[in-house]
């Protein structure tokens, strides 16, 4: 194109000169210049403040139309360098990162390509015995020998309920009546706190340093009222701790100072756990119900939890299901049972997990190479990045079809940092593409730390 440059920006006058007397549609005219190709992918469009001196339109008014331009993905606003077109919303490959839309980096949700075949386990579910037999089975044979040898206590009772979400829903249901404080070991996954509030209960974190929840702020939690803690030994939301055995014997001594405390342990990814995470359950048998979700290791259709701990609570937990009279599929739990013993299955969550674990250690290092505050825990499935203003870098990657999680949504209140939170479950396998998605952050990071005055 033959535009005047002012050092290598597009002159106002080649930009008025173009558009024909549409200030007053300003955005639509230059989407319509970019559209035709007189305005081409990396052209600099004017500054807000000379276009503003050689038009009559307001500062204002050129802000919003390079704003609305920018939504609809025609430019983007870098640091330092300016408004810049970008190449069609169909060719993002070539912008240099891969095209994100669709990619979920908020929800932790699982690689489905990385999970087992459900072909096999569902077929050996149709042979039991008990199929289809009138009655109510809170767990099947099958499904509790296959759970027994490796849960981490003897519990009292078992049940299973659907997703890992239910279940956890049923046993806090169960262990705080409404109105009633529950210890949360933060940050937890997203989704936790809002169902807690749906429940009507009122949550006060627990705060960890390296070795997990701290001793001093579970006391606190419990001193001020809380009647459940709802505790994740297996931290894989953690910022960058892992629960140590040591800190969960602390933290049991703390129980037993407050006997009427109910404890819920949150085993959210089950089988993708590299190891057994420790459990509170072998010091309070009595108060403690561990729940492990299958879901992410497995596949969604398998929802089926299972439920293993205090007699006492898992029947409240049970009476709170549909009145009483709720009970998981005997085809899914069956199914859960071969998946639980299966080796074929057994070496794709493996390779899964370690996956997951490369993806989240190349981001993680990325990041870190980009100059950028980043964090994870040793097991965790997410990295947290460091950010000057939460809403403002969730704001400048969504406008490049980036979506990642707010990190005040993990915490009950809003940490001293403000983090976002991505996933590494959604992430490709491709070194080069997540560095450039760090690349892309790290644009946003900086983005979201500069005020824009012109």
């Amino acid at each position: 194109m033959s535009a005047v440059l002012e050092s290598e920006t597009i002159a106002p006058e080649w930009l008025l000169e173009r558009i024909d007397g549409r200030t007053a549609e300003l955005a639509d005219a230059v989407a319509d210049l970019i559209r035709s190709g007189e305005l081409s992918p990396g052209d600099r469009l004017p500054t807000v403040r000379a276009l503003a001196k050689a038009t009559d339109l307001s500062v204002g008014a050129i802000v919003s139309a390079w704003g609305r331009l920018q939504e609809q993905g025609f430019v983007q606003t870098r640091r330092r360098g300016g408004t810049v077109v970008l190449p069609p919303l169909d060719s993002v490959p070539e912008r240099g990162i891969p095209d994100w839309r669709g990619v979920d980096l908020a929800q932790n949700a699982p690689d489905l390509a990385l999970q087992p075949s459900l072909s096999d386990a569902l077929l050996s579910s149709l042979d039991a015995e008990t199929l289809n037999v009138f009655g109510r089975e809170l767990m099947t044979e099958r499904l509790r020998n296959a759970v027994a040898p490796g849960w981490p206590f003897e519990p009292e009772a078992w049940a299973t309920a659907g997703g890992g979400t239910e279940a956890l829903l049923l046993a806090v249901e169960a262990a705080a009546p409404p109105g009633s404080r529950v210890a949360v070991d933060e940050p937890l996954g997203p989704g936790v706190l809002d169902t807690l509030r749906d429940l009507g209960l009122d949550a006060v974190g627990v705060g960890a340093d390296r070795d997990g929840p701290r001793p001093d702020a579970l006391d606190e939690a419990l001193t001020a009222g809380a009647v459940a803690f709802v505790f994740q030994p297996g931290a894989p939301f953690a910022v960058d701790h892992a629960v140590s055995a040591r800190r969960t014997r602390e933290l049991a001594d703390v129980l037993r100072r407050h006997p009427a405390v109910w404890v819920v342990e949150d085993d959210s990814i089950g089988p993708l756990e590299p190891e057994q995470p420790p459990t509170l359950g072998c010091e309070l048998p009595q108060r403690v119900v561990r729940i492990r979700s299958y879901c992410k290791a497995y596949g969604i259709d398998v929802r089926t939890s299972v439920l293993g701990g205090s007699r006492e609570l898992i029947e409240k937990a049970m009476k709170v299901r549909s009145h009483g009279v709720g009970s998981n599929s005997r085809i899914l739990q069956n199914t859960l049972a071969h998946l639980i013993g299966s080796a074929d299955a057994e070496h794709a969550v493996t390779a899964a997990h370690e996956r997951y674990a490369a993806r989240r250690t190349t981001l993680l290092g990325a990041l870190i190479d980009r100059g950028i505050e980043a964090f994870a825990g040793p097991h965790s499935l997410v990295v947290w990045v460091t950010v000057s203003d939460e809403t403002a870098a969730l704001v400048a990657l969504a406008r490049q079809g980036i979506s990642v999680g707010a990190g005040s949504r993990s915490f009950v209140r809003s940490p001293a940092r403000q983090l976002l939170r991505l996933s590494a479950t959604q992430l490709p396998d491709d070194a080069e593409l997540i560095g450039q998605l760090a690349d892309v952050v790290a644009a946003a990071v900086a983005e979201s730390s500069r005020e824009f005055f012109d």
